[in-house]
């Protein structure tokens, strides 16, 4: 019995030590602000970014598009990239995981102005939780500085809305955005903040295992905000790279094959060094 309850212990103690991340579905590509139009590699995975941690299997995404609108009084051109997409393994630091790539041709990302990428990703089942988790994900993009359609709502079951250049935000900028479901304001919503610690290998299809900063806590792994009475966000960036925002379970639609279904919206931005 003696050594049950120390073992027991054990287990806790290990349990303890593992670090709070959240999940994030990403949407990666290495620039977003773009001299020129080019051929552009996109990597869909479903991980724990700050811990480079374990990378959950993805299922076909049900939607993934681009919305691209050159001058701020351009026609939006909508292109579908599902078709694109093709399954690859990503590894992480602890294990291999589902996830797919796909390779934008120039002839869709070459003119000026704002390319917006949309996942609306196949609901995940999470076993410890037994609960389904839906991550409708954002990022941008934009060729040759002219200004698009970055604030304009993609019409999603819940999305953000964001108030300031997603592509073009010096590292010590705020970062604020607007989130909504079903087109209306969520208020007091929970909000998951995390940096994306350990730069992706796109050749080989895996997380770099030097990390670029080091969490004093491990609060500090996932950080937490809520929007505020109007469903707005501030968060001001304190390094540069790539910063995930998730609200849990601001979506609409709350069952999923018969059980809970989180139905989050995630929006990824990028700070750079002046």
């Amino acid at each position: 019995m003696k050594m049950k309850v120390v073992f027991l212990n054990l287990l806790l103690a290990v349990a303890m030590a593992v670090p709070a991340s959240a999940h994030f579905q990403m949407i990666y590509t290495p620039e977003i602000a773009k001299n020129k139009g080019a051929e552009t590699d996109v990597k869909l995975v479903f991980t724990h970014p700050y811990e480079a941690g374990h990378t959950m299997k993805m299922g076909m995404p049900e939607e993934f598009f681009m919305l691209h609108q050159k001058g701020e009084e351009g026609k939006t051109k909508k292109y579908d990239l599902k078709k694109l997409l093709k399954p690859i393994t990503w590894t992480s630091l602890t294990n291999s995981g589902e996830a797919y790539e796909a390779k934008l041709p120039k002839k869709i990302v070459r003119s000026m102005g704002d390319y917006t990428l949309v996942l609306v990703p196949a609901p995940y089942y999470e076993g410890e939780e037994d609960i389904y988790i839906q991550q409708i994900t954002k990022t941008y993009m934009n060729v040759g500085g002219l200004p698009g359609n970055w604030a304009a709502p993609a019409g999603l079951k819940t999305e953000w809305i964001p108030l300031v250049k997603p592509y073009a935000m010096w590292t010590g900028m705020t970062f604020k955005a607007q989130l909504l479901s079903g087109g209306k304001p969520v208020p007091n919503a929970d909000v998951e903040v995390e940096y994306m610690n350990h730069e992706p290998d796109m050749k080989n299809n895996a997380f770099k295992k030097e990390a670029k900063s080091e969490a004093p806590h491990d609060a500090f792994v996932t950080m937490g905000v809520k929007t505020d009475a109007q469903g707005y966000v501030t968060f001001t960036v304190p390094k540069a790279g790539w910063w995930g925002f998730c609200a849990l379970g601001s979506g609409p639609d709350t069952e999923f094959k018969g059980k809970e279904l989180s139905q989050d919206a995630v929006i990824w931005i990028k700070a750079v060094d002046m």
